[in-house]
């Protein structure tokens, strides 16, 4: 049994075989997929995906890089979707200071407008961290600083959201904010690099965390792990994800996939 909390199964990338992939999912033993919307447009297709298939879930939101294109009214036009069946999380949203696609102020802007949705919703939420530098990442640093604000303010309305606030999608900081994460209760999505010889650091977040705090991700189309590196990722593929999170972990294959389904039971009540 395996889940996989993160993939854009709309992209045109899947549009020649969708039905196949899906099929291969099923074969791995995939029972759960979310799929996370990267603007308003993605996010009807999420929506409409996840009515069509019955293992299909969907999450709404504006992604940083797409910040620019948010407007007075795109909160409410993600009110409308995140109110629609199957919709289990506010995003893909975050901060970018990779790509630096809009602004870094507008970027935190369209973040805080969307974790409000997300409380008002009592959503959990699906946070994208991408910086250049691995090591001090300022994105990293403000999204949890802007995170622990919001925790604060579920505590405040006594939110039962506060005890599953969600993930820190496709994680690629240090041990320490990971542990910093996981202690707001966030989980940790694990994709495919975990399975890269130059991983170091994540393999270290893995070994080292609960394995109650993370979350097994393809980021498909994108991210494909060992040995499909170099080609299309797809659900199926988070098999890998989880043999190299045993692998690390030096537990049973069974009692690892069966704890981070529980994991994503908890946080997206699915």
């Amino acid at each position: 049994m395996y889940t996989d909390t993160h993939c854009h199964l709309y992209f045109e990338r899947f549009d020649a075989d969708r039905e196949a992939v899906l099929r291969r999912a099923t074969e791995e033993g995939v029972d759960r997929i979310l799929i996370p919307g990267i603007d308003l447009q993605t996010s009807g297709m999420a929506v409409d995906l996840a009515r069509r298939y019955e293992n299909l879930f969907a999450a709404v939101g504006v992604h940083p890089n797409d910040a620019l294109s948010w407007t007075d009214e795109s909160l409410d036009d993600l009110r409308i979707l995140a109110k629609q069946p199957k919709v289990v999380a506010i995003g893909e949203i975050g901060l970018d200071y990779y790509w630096e696609s809009a602004p870094r102020d507008v970027q935190k802007h369209v973040f805080t407008k969307q974790l409000e949705l997300a409380m008002e919703c009592e959503l959990p939420v699906v946070i994208h961290v991408r910086d250049r530098d691995l090591v001090t990442s300022p994105a990293l640093c403000d999204t949890v600083t802007i995170i622990r604000e919001w925790i604060s303010g579920l505590v405040e309305k006594n939110s039962l959201l506060a005890a599953r606030p969600g993930v820190l999608h496709s994680y690629s900081g240090d041990l320490e904010t990971a542990r910093e994460a996981y202690d707001l209760n966030f989980k940790i999505g694990i994709t495919g690099p975990v399975t890269f010889k130059n991983s170091g650091w994540l393999r270290e977040v893995v070994k080292n965390m609960p394995i109650q705090a993370l979350l097994t991700e393809t980021d498909a189309p994108f991210l494909t792990p060992h040995p499909f590196r170099g080609k299309r990722n797809e659900p199926a593929f988070v098999r890998y994800v989880v043999e190299e999170i045993t692998r690390l972990r030096q537990d049973e294959a069974d009692s690892v996939s069966v704890e981070i389904a529980r994991n994503a039971q908890k946080v997206f009540h699915w």
